[in-house]
């Protein structure tokens, strides 16, 4: 779950709309939900939905508001990591001398 909301602020920081939320405590029952506007223009409306919950793994795709796909299961994690590597922000650390380096 922790990776959805990395994924959610990486895509804010991108200046997407992006959103994650975590149901239950860690322990039985626990879901996700993660929903995301990857419009490229203030004219296009490109939603994703990825859903995970007791009863399933979903992906879910629209563009103003028409439904183009829904996968589930390994596919709708193959589909939530390719747009993760998409998105990935380098991370910057400091070495021992204090230089900061960016990893990818």
């Amino acid at each position: 779950m922790l990776s959805l909301q990395a994924l959610s602020s990486s895509l804010q920081a991108a200046g997407h709309t992006a959103s994650c939320y975590v149901c239950g405590d860690g322990r039985d029952g626990q879901g996700a939900s993660f929903v995301a506007n990857l419009s490229t223009s203030a004219s296009d409306n490109h939603i994703v939905r990825f859903l995970v919950s007791d009863f399933g793994i979903s992906w879910v795709e629209s563009r103003d508001g028409h439904e183009l796909v829904k996968l589930e299961g390994a596919e709708a994690i193959q589909e939530l990591q390719r747009i993760a590597e998409r998105f990935r922000e380098p991370v910057t650390i400091k070495d021992s001398a204090g230089t900061a380096k960016s990893l990818r």
